[in-house]
């Protein structure tokens, strides 16, 4: 899939959707500073429209670049703009709890299961296997003693 948006923005480099789906891409594939560069293109180049969640997608790329507060406030961002967005808030719980912040992590755990009950889901869809590790023990930490 990388390989065909990358054709269709050399075929477009105009084309703010096709940014967006890059970003996205390159978060999953373990590439944050590409994921935040492509979604950042994306937001410059449809500033008003905004195409997908690219909120949630820097936030989640600088989680994984370990950049806790950057994450935080773009994800507290996204919760904003789109408070029924579940992975927004599984992120924002792992970055409170990798921060010590375990009050504020299991709020936010509190406030997901309101919306769903999977707090963590049974496939997680990042590939780098430390990406993955990132998330889930983040999550385990907000999760402690508040079940």
């Amino acid at each position: 899939m990388i390989g065909l948006i990358d054709r269709a923005l050399a075929l477009n480099p105009s084309f703010a959707r096709g940014w967006y789906a890059s970003g996205s891409l390159r978060l999953y594939a373990g590439q944050p500073d590409l994921a935040i560069e492509h979604i950042e293109t994306a937001l410059r180049l449809s500033p008003r429209k905004r195409v997908g969640m690219p909120l949630f997608a820097m936030g989640a790329a600088y989680f994984f670049k370990h950049r806790f507060d950057e994450a935080a406030s773009k994800l507290l961002l996204s919760i904003q703009v789109d408070p029924g967005y579940p992975a927004s808030y599984r992120v924002l719980a792992a970055c409170y709890a990798h921060m010590g912040r375990l009050d504020e992590a299991r709020a936010i755990v509190a406030k997901l299961r309101a919306i769903t009950p999977l707090v963590v889901l049974s496939y997680v869809p990042f590939r780098k296997p430390e990406d993955r590790e990132l998330l889930l023990s983040g999550l385990r930490l907000a999760m402690s003693e508040a079940a």
